[in-house]
């Protein structure tokens, strides 16, 4: 039997929009770059406050990805557990998005 993580790791989306994939993974590669740039400069001991500006803007790409990918799981995923008609998949939906709506707004 498996266990919760392990059936959490084989979910798949309802449905990813291609165009919102790739701006998701445009973003993502843009924000790897971005972290990147800010080893190097705590590596070459940049001014603090120089590299803090550069994590709140990682912080900030993140979270615009994050708003990319909330959107998508509502508009599929969530909409398709409510639509159901399945009780306890409804209450799990609404469960799950209030989870993240308080993982998400930290």
């Amino acid at each position: 039997m498996e266990t919760e993580t392990e059936q959490d790791e084989l979910r798949h989306a309802a449905h990813v929009e291609p165009e919102l994939k790739e701006q998701a993974l445009a973003r993502l590669k843009r924000i790897e770059g971005q972290v990147r740039g800010l080893q190097r400069m705590v590596e070459e001991e940049r001014y603090c406050g120089e590299v803090l500006v550069q994590v709140a803007s990682v912080h900030e790409a993140l979270r615009g990805v994050g708003k990319l990918l909330m959107r998508n799981h509502l508009q599929h995923c969530i909409t398709d557990a409510l639509a159901s008609g399945d009780e306890r998949e409804r209450e799990d939906a609404y469960a799950e998005v209030l989870d993240l709506m308080y993982k998400h707004a930290r």
